[in-house]
């Protein structure tokens, strides 16, 4: 199907007009700048690698250069070396004997390879569509067997179900741990698929519409089912959507048009219910899970132990106020409850990194944040406190490793002066010792040896490009395998770094951080129309090198963009989020924005407060409205993209909302559609009429709110597209709003 856009400008009831689609006129040398910003990556050399850790566990190997000048390196943390795996000379010298022909480029003609034994004594690698084998000891190529597609695909993971979009995300086939087999969904039953020969085996037949064996989609963690670790059993989820609500879906782009109707419950409309089956493969039969969920809870899978002695899985409440860590006896599905966590304040941002289990110990690590932050403690399996592991006023983000032998946790934090700054840091399990690993300001990612003996360090900041360092786990520095170069982005694209700002939020005391970003050829003497960039929910402020790539990109049109972490958003610990994050979505954050708006205006005089534009999708869609709203005189021109318009519109924002019930007055308050005659600027409504997670209706609904305020404003369809559109409607998107700020706010 050809999936298009159409561009109108809806004035009041009755004017159409298109001031959006006027014929482009020639490239100005800004936007040919703004269009090279949006591939800054591509000018940014080096500085990140992707490990493939080898049989030892410590070793790794990874490709540079590629496609020019590829050299595959093989790095030992042991013996502190990084040295070429392949002879590149040889290699190319033979393969053009067995082509018949030179290989293409400089370097290795290819950038990924199997070992083809478990001695690592040879790898299969693919250059121009054939497989070939290369041994080591006598640097012979051979051509591998001929496979056929069905072959190949026979040993990768399938999307299982297409999903319509988050929360609702592709299914992917699930790999048993033995290798043999792929559990898989179709029509709405259970499937096996062998990798040896292909077979399927069907393990579900009642599967039917609206009760049917799939995930229950409540959070993009969640996993729709789990292999027992012996391979025997298989734990999946069938979800019950009889007593749940449909929305249509219009297909428009037919000859006739098709309407679809999907499940979707709102705020205080039934849900779908959960139910929790362990399949034995051999068997195939099936032992319910008494997972003693109401008609308000579902299930999430966590995963097993490590015995198989039991499935593991959360208890949740559709609002999130209790958290039940439950385990199941896979021979009868009776249950027990191992802990609970009370309200509201498991999982944010958390997901299912909650919950670590020690492998050789009947233990598990859990983030709480009982106390105010997300801190580490150290439970038994019958759900009894052994310590508490980390105190402090921060926020542990994430366990990144344990090493169970050594008796260290490894995680990542937030403990530093630098509010923001994410590092890596470790403690013994007995809760003494807490160290900081690595070093540098910004964001660390950390991806560690098999063997838990070393780890690799990425880190960048804003104003520095990223690095990657090899260390032991005691911190010491073994060697910088990357760092990346930018001299194309100083010398081509005149490259200053973004400007990082605090600023006090709209109760005057409380900091709020951000990132500002100006154009290429920034003056300070001239004035600059602003755009704020607005999320609202959640953390989005970049703290990495490349990120805020739409903001970046957007300044070298002429704009001042700038994006900040508002209150109610995540990472800085419970009172932080909670006491304007909870059940008050849509009170705070504008007057948040206003407040960094003028607060950044008063020491930088080239902000021209007489030309703002506000940008947002989703639910900074929703906030990009609000704010044109709620501070028509401050917000001039706003583009809302798939925008949120009432809250009480989908089930999910009740996690943060409450029951609509008990709630009312909250959801009144947040709904934007009260608000449509407060519109004094003008405002650009962009959405996909086939999206699943924010319905095409939400729009509808303000238009017409809109409409009976006898308001004007901007709208741009997309027929046929989702909340995650195709490439080509998101070029025409962003184009759309580039011409939108650039014809409104005039730079």
């Amino acid at each position: 199907m050809t999936r298009g856009a159409i561009l109108c400008a809806v004035i009041g009831l009755v004017l159409i007009t298109s001031p959006v689609n006027a014929q482009p006129k020639e490239q100005s040398a800004r936007e040919e700048m703004y269009r090279r910003y949006l591939e800054f990556p591509k000018y940014v050399k080096g500085g990140s690698i992707e490990s493939h850790w080898m049989a030892d566990g410590s070793s790794f190997w990874y490709a540079e250069g590629a496609p020019e000048n590829t050299i595959i390196y093989k790095v030992d943390p042991k013996a502190n070396t990084k040295t070429p795996l392949f002879d590149i000379a040889r290699v190319r010298q033979v393969l053009t004997g067995v082509l018949g022909a030179e290989p293409p480029h400089h370097g290795l003609p290819f950038e990924e390879f199997n070992f083809a034994d478990q001695d690592e004594a040879a790898v299969k690698f693919t250059v121009e569509d054939k497989v070939f084998v290369l041994r080591f000891d006598t640097y012979t190529i051979t051509p591998a067997p001929p496979v056929s597609e069905e072959e190949q695909r026979r040993l990768v993971p399938q999307i299982t179900r297409k999903g319509a979009g988050f929360p609702d995300m592709d299914l992917m086939e699930i790999r048993s741990p033995d290798g043999r087999w792929f559990a898989f969904l179709e029509d709405r039953n259970v499937w096996l698929r062998s990798t040896t020969d292909g077979r399927r085996v069907q393990l579900t037949t009642d599967g039917i519409e609206g009760y049917e064996w799939r995930d229950v989609p409540v959070r993009s963690y969640s996993k729709w089912a789990a292999w027992s670790p012996d391979s025997s059993k298989l734990a999946v989820k069938k979800g019950d959507y009889r007593k749940v609500p449909k929305i249509p879906i219009v297909d428009y782009l037919k000859p006739i048009e098709e309407v679809r109707w999907i499940f979707y419950s709102r705020a205080g409309e039934p849900i779908p219910q959960t139910e929790l089956f362990i399949v034995d493969i051999l068997s195939q039969k099936r032992t319910r899970v008494e997972t003693g969920l109401g008609p308000d809870q579902y299930a999430l899978i966590v995963g097993w132990r490590s015995d198989g002695s039991e499935l593991l899985f959360y208890r949740v409440d559709r609002y999130w106020e209790r958290v039940d860590l439950m385990g199941a006896d896979p021979a009868t599905g009776r249950t027990r409850l191992i802990i609970t966590e009370s309200r509201p304040w498991f999982g944010r941002g958390q997901g299912a990194k909650t919950f670590t289990l020690l492998k050789n110990s009947d233990q598990f690590i859990w983030i709480s944040e009982r106390d105010g932050w997300y801190h580490l403690y150290l439970y038994d399996m019958n759900g009894k406190l052994i310590r508490r592991l980390t105190k402090g006023s921060f926020p542990v983000m994430e366990v990144v490793a344990v090493d169970e032998e050594r008796g260290w946790v490894y995680f990542t934090a937030r403990a530093e002066k630098r509010l923001y700054d994410t590092h890596l840091y470790r403690i013994n399990l007995e809760g003494n010792n807490f160290t900081r690993l690595t070093e540098g300001t910004g964001q660390h990612e950390i991806v560690f040896a098999p063997s838990t003996e070393f780890f690799l360090d990425t880190h960048s900041n804003v104003d520095r490009p990223p690095a990657v360092e090899l260390r032991r786990a005691d911190d010491t520095l073994l060697q910088v395998l990357s760092k990346a170069k930018i001299d194309a982005l100083v010398n081509e694209l005149k490259w200053e770094p973004p400007e990082e700002f605090v600023v006090k939020a709209a109760d005057g005391t409380t900091d709020l951080y951000g990132v500002l970003f100006k154009p290429y050829d920034f003056d300070p003497e001239k004035k600059y129309p602003v755009i704020d960039q607005i999320y609202g929910a959640l953390s989005v402020v970049p703290h990495r090198f490349a990120g805020g790539r739409w903001a970046r990109a957007f300044a070298q049109l002429g704009f001042i963009v700038f994006i900040v972490d508002n209150r109610g958003t995540d990472g800085r610990g419970r009172d932080f989020f909670g006491r304007t994050g909870f059940e008050q979505l849509g009170r705070h954050e504008i007057p948040d924005h206003v407040a960094t708006l003028k607060q950044l205006a008063e020491t930088r005089p080239y902000m021209d407060l007489g030309r703002v534009g506000l940008f947002g999708g989703s639910h900074g869609g929703y906030m990009a409205i609000r704010g044109m709203l709620l501070a028509p005189d401050v917000y001039h021109f706003g583009v809302a993209w798939s925008p949120e318009t009432d809250l009480a519109a989908h089930w999910a924002m009740e996690s943060r909302m409450g029951p609509i019930e008990k709630n009312k007055d909250a959801y009144t308050y947040a709904s934007n559609l009260r608000l449509a005659d407060q519109l004094k600027g003008k405002l650009l409504l962009i959405h996909g009429t086939s999206d699943v997670n924010v319905p095409f209706s939400n729009t509808m609904k303000m238009i017409d709110a809109l409409n009976r305020a006898g308001k004007s404003y901007d709208l741009l369809v997309l027929p046929g597209q989702g909340h995650d559109v195709t490439e080509e409607s998101f070029a025409h998107v962003q184009e759309a709003i580039r011409r939108y700020f650039q014809e409104h706010l005039k730079p």
